[in-house]
């Protein structure tokens, strides 16, 4: 279930556009110890599968070498949800973006054990691969689990589900596209509803596409936490009119 408590938006429903303020970060650094065997994946396998986020235009069929879905999983923490879905879903190509180096030696090596070649990690600023990487309606879905929840009041302009994020994603998404969050704090989800409500191009669906448990997800429910799901879909551009 998910907060339907979607009074007071406030925002102008404009254009889509691919402008965003990229110097409000929306990520916390973390501190996290590489290991030896995540720096040996690193090493091995970061070439093949790694890509960093500097602002050049991709090919995707060059990336992955094959004409499939393309999701974006925006922060993957240690990568074992991103492998477990890769892996129960072999037709989609995933892109996996996430600034903390430990997740992607471990993403490697869940990688290399499956023996999975869906995936591509994207090192650095998600906003980024939106704004200035991806051509417009080339992804069919963009994943959001767990984002940093930056719950105290002055530091809420940093979560990253915001109109400024949903204008990326709505140009970056394919019609019929979905744009999927989850997080286990309540006002976080409030207020992605309220703004995938508010877009003109996102359609709030009540069909929630399907995720592997993350374990950060976990210990949100051991902590008595339960996961809000937000889903929508990029509506058709003759469609958007009758929404504003």
């Amino acid at each position: 279930m998910v907060p339907h408590d979607v009074s007071c938006c406030g925002w102008d429903d404009g254009d889509v556009t691919t402008e965003h303020p990229h110097s409000v970060r929306t990520f916390k650094r973390r501190a996290g110890r590489v290991t030896s065997t995540q720096e040996d994946a690193l090493s091995r396998l970061g070439s093949r599968f790694g890509l960093d986020a500097d602002g050049s235009v991709l090919d995707l069929y060059a990336v992955f070498g094959r004409s499939a879905p393309v999701v974006l999983e925006v922060g993957f923490g240690m990568g074992e949800a991103t492998a477990a879905m890769a892996a129960a879903q072999p037709a989609l190509d995933v892109l996996a973006a996430d600034v903390h180096t430990p997740g992607h030696g471990n993403l490697l090596k869940l990688l290399e054990a499956a023996e999975l070649t869906n995936v591509r990690l994207v090192k650095g600023d998600a906003r980024v691969l939106l704004a200035a990487m991806l051509p417009a309606a080339s992804l069919s879905a963009v994943r959001v689990f767990f984002p940093d929840p930056w719950p105290k009041a002055r530091h809420v302009k940093r979560r990253l589900v915001s109109r400024d994020f949903a204008d990326l994603v709505a140009a970056a998404l394919v019609e019929g596209g979905t744009l999927h969050v989850s997080t286990d704090i309540e006002a976080y989800a409030v207020q992605a509803r309220q703004v995938v409500d508010a877009h003109p191009a996102l359609q709030v669906s009540d069909e929630i596409p399907w995720r592997a448990r993350t374990k950060f997800e976990q210990r949100g429910l051991d902590a008595g936490r339960p996961a809000y799901e937000i889903a929508a879909v990029r509506l058709a551009r003759a469609s958007i009119a009758s929404k504003r």
